[in-house]
């Protein structure tokens, strides 16, 4: 029975030690990768970039419900958490092992932004391990209102749309501070899948991911219920093919 449990023992203590092995590894392999891409340029060299677009604008000259919906629809916990959202991480991962795929990685708003400046999108755990080492670098040394502001200034909207102002702009003629409850609503939604949801398909994907963003702001507290069901309506008798 001794020998039987020094067994079982022995196994647990392998396994475990195969684990650390292969975290440390892929740890060590993601700090690499980091380390060259900010040699190559640095963290505030590539927000000195970003910022001198002529279409970079600052975020006191964006809608507040656009804002609000982005945090509400992309990021619920995006003031609170320190750019890692452990809670959406492990509904990400049951989501995934349900439907036997990635189909999600809970990724916040501060990891969204670090893909953007540094990354391609694809879903490898090295890049992952590298992008958290650039979150870090971000939330200790940036304010939330400096990386959301960057955030909106970097995301694709689809269209050939890259910020918020070229997406103003180009789908209503407006200044991202003139965008109502309507048409902020609908921009928010976007980014999570351009090629689905740019305005120039006139996909009913689009408006259904319209009213996730505006029941999102319902529960955050960005939005009134009756509201936010008015305008709902109005999106569905607009679109007579939406059930």
């Amino acid at each position: 029975m001794k020998s039987l449990f020094k067994g079982i023992k022995g196994i647990i203590i392998l396994i475990f030690l195969i684990i650390l092995f292969v975290v440390g590894y892929f740890v060590y392999d993601g700090y690499k990768l980091y380390k060259s891409v900010i040699e190559e340029i640095s963290i505030e060299d590539k927000i000195d970039q970003i910022q001198s677009n002529e279409e970079y604008i600052s975020i006191d000259q964006i809608s507040k419900d656009y804002l609000n919906a982005v945090i509400a629809v992309e990021d619920k916990r995006f003031n609170e958490h320190f750019g890692i959202d452990i809670y959406s991480i492990g509904r990400a991962l049951l989501n995934n092992i349900e439907n036997k795929k990635i189909i999600g990685g809970g990724s916040t708003i501060t990891q969204q932004l670090a893909k953007n400046m540094y990354f391609d999108q694809k879903k490898r755990l090295t890049r992952k391990v590298a992008e958290l080492f650039v979150v870090f670098n971000l939330e200790e040394n940036y304010s939330k209102e400096e990386i959301l502001e960057l955030y909106v200034n970097v995301i694709y909207f689809g269209d050939g749309y890259y910020g918020i102002k070229e997406a103003s702009n180009g789908y209503f003629d407006k200044e991202p501070s003139e965008l109502d409850l309507n048409e902020a609503t609908l921009l928010a939604g976007i980014p999570n899948a351009p090629s689905v949801y740019q305005l120039s398909n006139n996909s009913e994907y689009t408006y259904q991911r319209q009213i996730i963003v505006i029941n999102a702001m319902v529960d955050c507290g960005y939005l009134d219920e009756e509201i936010a069901n008015n305008l709902i309506n109005e999106i569905k008798e607009s679109k007579g093919y939406m059930k």
